[in-house]
């Protein structure tokens, strides 16, 4: 089924709702007109008659229309929906800085003014697009995020209600009797006298434990030894089924730890953090580093009819691409990287954050001491004290002092006008800079054109091309060539006994 944001088959949905069919889980919402609720294609109440079924896209879409999400089912627990892939590329912008809280610090006026268009404009893309205007959806947010922390974090009210953006906890009160009939301590209390054991909070941990959910296949072992080979000493370490990381919010640091529990489709994420009025951003960058919003069922099925890559997509099902914490920080290690090997870099970047990072206090992981340097701090730096050569260490100085100015904006500015900035700097050349797209940008489609892994895996599948006889083949795995690259490093020949080949930028 091929839902988009704005055809939704009615008769596949009900099919999909009679079945409980969890591949549809979070792709689409069921309005039922009887009750006024709505729900996920899994929640375990009786199937309702399909004359009294509305489809809606999202959560936002449903509760626009007038429905209260259901407390069996959980809405605010469904996998992020892939429904905006395609729409407007403003639309899409703009919900990424809706999601990242644009709308708790400010008003519609400043998200247009980030967008480069006027509040008028985007309410219509927003009505065209999505169905539901930018305060409805940032409001779903707050509401969705604050029921997902009354039901799994040890969080009181007060501290839930200020976390989501209410300001006050009368204000909470009124938006959640408003959607769930009852203030929010009558809600919990609901919630512990249904499922007493159905949160994840420990009252001996002190960091906030939140389950992630994921939609399968998930390819988490994968994923974790992508991220373990390139762990930065100091800041970053894997162990056998566990990410965990330093993490800067605002400005303070904290902690950030990932584990598994795929058999319930889901990861468990701890925020070991000093304060929490970031909590829901950074929840939303753990889900931009990890791709939980990719579809995996509908990029197997185009990459999969590819000769050359079906044995890879059939072996590796659920394959993600790597995203990154902070855009500032991958542009970074990306350049980092370059002529040099995997193991190079990752030497190269623990110098940089222990010569130049801040020190966080951490007493869960006495391995994990340093957070990575910001803008500023490597704007100001000698750079090249940590054994770059002298080309490179500018290269990242120049690049360092434009994010302290503030001249990037990987959230709202185009994928095109990120790449032509990344590029304008000595040393940056397309290489690196869709490199960066990939990761830090979120594009499915960029492609690191000249990859001479990515050359050497196809030639290993018996197709022998040069760097741009291989960007012209890329061609037919638009728009997921990212996901194409992914596949094409995991098989590549060469990378037990040699990390990435150099590659020139």
């Amino acid at each position: 089924m091929n839902i988009s944001s704005t055809n939704l088959d009615a008769r596949t949905c009900y099919r999909a709702v009679m079945s409980r069919d969890a591949r549809f889980d979070g792709r689409f919402f069921t309005g039922v007109t009887s009750t006024g609720i709505f729900c996920r294609p899994v929640c375990p109440a009786p199937t309702p008659k399909e004359k009294n079924c509305r489809f809606h896209v999202s959560a936002a879409t449903a509760m626009a229309a007038g429905f209260r999400p259901c407390l069996r089912c959980r809405p605010e627990a469904a996998p992020n929906s892939p429904a905006w892939n395609g729409v407007s590329t403003t639309v899409t912008r703009a919900l990424r800085l809706i999601d990242e809280g644009a709308l708790d610090r400010g008003n519609m006026s400043d998200l247009a003014g980030r967008l480069g268009v006027g509040e008028r404009h985007l309410r219509r893309l927003f009505v065209q697009h999505v169905g539901a205007s930018p305060k409805a959806v940032a409001q779903t947010r707050r509401l969705l995020f604050a029921k997902k922390l009354i039901t799994e974090s040890r969080c009181t009210l007060t501290e839930v209600a200020l976390i989501c953006g209410f300001g006050s906890i009368r204000r909470f009160n009124d938006a959640m009797r408003k959607l769930y009939g009852r203030p929010a301590r009558d809600l919990r209390r609901q919630i512990l006298q249904e499922s007493p054991n159905g949160g994840i909070a420990d009252k001996d941990d002190p960091a906030i434990a939140l389950k992630i959910p994921v939609r399968p296949p998930f390819d988490w072992q994968h994923l974790l030894g992508f991220l373990g080979k390139r762990a930065i000493p100091g800041m970053e370490s894997v162990d056998a089924d566990c990410y965990r990381r330093t993490i800067r919010l605002g400005n303070t640091g904290g902690v950030l730890e990932i584990s598994p529990d795929l058999e319930n489709d889901q990861l468990i994420a701890r925020f070991a953090l000093p304060e929490l009025s970031h909590l829901q951003a950074a929840l939303e960058r753990l889900r931009r580093l990890l791709d939980l919003s990719a579809d995996p069922g509908e990029i197997a099925v185009q990459l999969g009819a590819d000769p050359a890559l079906a044995s890879s997509v059939s072996a590796r099902p659920g394959l993600r691409v790597p995203g990154a914490w902070d855009p500032f920080e991958l542009c970074i290690r990306a350049v980092l990287g370059q002529q040099v090997t995997v193991a190079g870099a990752v030497t190269l970047a623990g110098r940089l954050v222990m010569a130049f990072g801040t020190l966080v206090d951490n007493a869960r992981q006495a391995n994990l001491t340093h957070l990575f340097p910001t803008p500023e701090a490597l704007a100001a730096a000698d750079i090249g004290a940590i054994g770059l050569p002298r080309s490179r260490a500018e290269t990242i100085s120049v690049l360092s002092a434009a994010f302290a100015r503030g001249e990037f904006d990987f959230s709202a500015a185009p994928s095109s006008q990120i790449e032509a900035q990344l590029r304008a700097i000595r040393g940056i050349g397309r290489w690196t800079a869709q490199y960066i797209a990939m990761r830090a940008l979120g594009d499915p489609d960029a492609f690191p054109e000249g990859d001479l892994a990515l050359v050497r895996a196809m030639a290993a599948l018996g197709e022998d091309l040069d760097g741009p006889a291989l960007a012209r083949r890329a061609e037919a795995w638009r728009p997921w060539r990212a996901y194409a690259a992914m596949h094409l490093w995991s098989c590549d020949p060469g990378a037990r006994t040699k990390a990435r080949e150099k590659n020139s930028t």
